[in-house]
């Protein structure tokens, strides 16, 4: 699994690749999935799409 972690360019990688050093895959792999699951219900609450890198969209014109 650190094979395919070390080629993620992302802050996910970095906190995936980061994690597996300090804890077992398996302990991994289910904070990474509570991570996916809280990042798909706060966009799925706020009506928002997914940004990763937290910045806003390009403003949108107002009818």
């Amino acid at each position: 699994m650190i094979r395919y972690a070390a080629a993620w360019n992302s802050a996910l990688g970095a906190w995936t690749r980061s994690a597996l050093l300090r804890r077992l895959p398996r302990l991994v792999t289910v904070a990474l999935a509570n991570k996916l699951a809280r990042i798909a219900w706060a966009a799925m609450v706020r009506k928002d799409v997914y940004r990763p890198n937290g910045r806003p969209l390009m403003a949108q014109a107002v009818g």
